[in-house]
């Protein structure tokens, strides 16, 4: 009769690698294997300060309730949310294709809930007054103007940004080429003042030292990274007299933008890169009421008698 093999009780933190080398495998982007990462080692700090299991075996649903909880109460339910999903994951792998354990022990659970909020949207005046800031001639100029003007006409997200090289425009058809979440390409179109904007950080860029790289978007040393454009960004609003503005904002305004003017929502969802309408309530919450007002203006029941 065949002995059984008892399994050696597993840290956490040394299961996750193999969960990485899965997420890599199916393409997830490095932005979300870090997510992931986040959520694992998150919890671990959790439970050696509580005092508790950190061992994938012997951790049960109160654990990582207990851990959920802590997070509401010490951070945003938008993060609390965001580990949930993330965590909820990593255990169905280590349940269903690893077999580590028998059972998720967030099998059970449910997520915690997250109040709908809006974000705010970036006026006219404040979009105007950050091109004012980036009005001279140099060549960081150039380019931060250039990558404003892209923001602000397609909504792109700022990891898609940070990621295009010079072979993603498309300058005759005017069309931004984007890897989106779940390595999902797209094309991003852009118009015609954009376009002059683009070209004008083209040309400078020629005779940049770092010309020779592949990545649109160069530093002074480097290309351009995530992080430098929102260092950039925040940089930007500073002089400008704005508080921190994101990129995000003007992911929502695009959204906002679109709808108010007749755009299509099945359209937005292309443009985007969004896979589920969900989201464009979410993105287009910000102003929706001010959508319906003008919408109310043509169908007022009393103007049509």
């Amino acid at each position: 009769m065949p002995s059984k093999i008892r399994a050696l009780p597993i840290p956490l933190l040394d299961l996750f690698p193999a969960f990485a080398l899965t997420l890599q495998a199916a393409g997830r982007s490095p932005e979300t294997v870090k997510s992931y990462r986040l959520a694992v080692n998150s919890l671990d700090s959790f439970l050696h300060r509580a005092g508790q299991p950190r061992c994938i075996q012997e951790l049960r649903r109160a654990h990582v309730e207990a851990y959920i909880a802590e997070l509401l109460r010490t951070r945003t339910p938008g993060t609390a949310a965001n580990r949930y999903r993330s965590l909820q994951q990593f255990f169905k792998w280590a349940a269903g294709t690893e077999k580590v354990i028998a059972a998720s022990p967030m099998a059970e659970m449910r997520p915690p809930h997250v109040p709908e909020q809006t974000t705010p949207l970036i006026s006219e005046g404040d979009i105007r007054a950050l091109f004012a800031a980036c009005a001279g001639a140099t060549f960081e100029d150039r380019r931060d103007t250039a990558i404003l003007a892209l923001l602000v006409d397609t909504g792109m997200r700022r990891g898609e940004l940070a990621g295009m090289r010079l072979g993603d425009l498309d300058r005759a058809l005017q069309l931004a080429r984007v890897v989106g979440k779940g390595s999902r390409p797209r094309s991003c179109p852009y118009g015609k003042r954009t376009a002059v904007l683009l070209d004008r950080y083209l040309r400078i860029r020629a005779g940049h030292r770092l010309a020779h790289r592949a990545e649109l978007w160069l530093g002074r040393v480097a290309p351009l990274t995530a992080s430098g454009i929102y260092q950039m960004l925040r940089e930007r609003a500073k002089a400008a007299g704005l508080q921190h503005v994101h990129t995000h904002q003007f992911r929502h305004g695009f959204a906002h933008a679109y709808l108010a003017a007749g755009g299509q929502e099945t359209d937005l969802l292309r443009l985007a890169g969004w896979k589920s309408r969900q989201m464009l309530s979410r993105y287009g919450a910000a102003a929706a009421d001010e959508r319906a007002r003008e919408a109310y203006k043509k169908l007022s029941p009393m103007d049509r008698l």
